[in-house]
């Protein structure tokens, strides 16, 4: 990878991990579907207007949307809401990484190198080490929702690297910003059906300026420039090299969140996070050679 381009995923998954420290925070005031869909809102909203559409077809947006954001992030919050630890959740949901290759393999034709499918073992491995940690309970229910968010978002990158568009500056970030606003439109009725528009109209006057704050954060910085990041990478380079980038998110939030929420880090956690590095490193020297 070029400098500049591993720059640009080192800052990605940066954002993304502390993303989950405010998520936490997000989701002790805010029920999961109304804090996604006031996620969501805030990055489609007014950048919709002022961003022109993206040469690509309504429906590849609308179903990336669709799965990368409505999807995605209503199972990644229903699983935190109801147990998942934070650092677990940001670990887990990682093996999207591993969902992405399979998908690749099976719809694209790109075949993995030996030393990416021993990157993705060793990887799986360390996931595995800290899974087998897991309290029973609602934290098992919270799994199979950070599972469903894995696999939404790996559909997500397969949508949006398979999308045929010239190439311009604002390409990747247009892409982001109409599929936010696509995503908005089924988050808006699972709200109003779930939710009401009586809880969402309290929850909207009552949030504090730091609680907008943080809903900025998970909608501009980590949606619209760590997405964009995103959509461009997946563009220039094969799933197999920049699904597994991911891999260092969890690192990243399990560090804040034992700095900023107190959560426990125990030696199997350690241990799983060092294979994951291990499995990232041979994943990245194996597409080089």
């Amino acid at each position: 990878m070029k400098p500049l381009h591993l720059a640009a995923a080192l800052l990605m998954v940066s954002v993304w991990g502390a993303n989950f420290i405010v998520i936490r925070a997000g989701l002790n005031e805010v029920p999961p579907l109304t804090l996604t869909l006031l996620r969501f809102t805030l990055a489609a909203f007014p950048a919709v207007l002022l961003v022109p559409r993206p040469r690509v077809g309504w429906r590849a947006l609308a179903a990336y949307g669709l799965f990368a954001f409505a999807l995605q992030f209503v199972f990644l919050f229903g699983g935190m809401a109801i147990g998942m630890p934070t650092g677990l959740a940001s670990l887990v949901i990682q093996i999207q990484a591993f969902f992405t290759i399979a998908l690749a393999m099976f719809f694209t034709g790109e075949r993995p190198r030996a030393l990416q499918i021993a990157g993705s073992v060793a990887a799986g491995a360390g996931i595995v080490v800290i899974a087998l940690d897991l309290p029973a309970g609602d934290t098992q229910v919270g799994l199979v929702l950070v599972l469903a968010a894995a696999l939404s978002w790996a559909i997500g990158n397969l949508i949006v690297k398979r999308m045929r568009q010239p190439a311009t500056p604002n390409g990747p970030l247009a892409i982001v910003i109409w599929s936010s606003a696509f995503a908005c439109v089924p988050l808006a009725i699972a709200v109003l059906l779930v939710d009401g528009p009586a809880t969402l109209a309290e929850i909207t006057r009552s949030l504090s300026a730091l609680q907008w704050l943080g809903i900025a954060f998970q909608a501009w910085p980590t949606t619209l420039l760590a997405f964009g990041l995103w959509a461009w990478l997946l563009r220039l380079y094969p799933a197999t090299l920049i699904a597994p980038f991911t891999l260092l998110v969890p690192v990243v939030a399990m560090s804040g969140a034992a700095w900023l929420l107190d959560e426990t880090i125990s030696g199997w956690e350690l241990a799983g996070a060092a294979l994951v590095l291990a499995g990232l490193a041979l994943n990245v020297f194996g597409f080089r050679r």
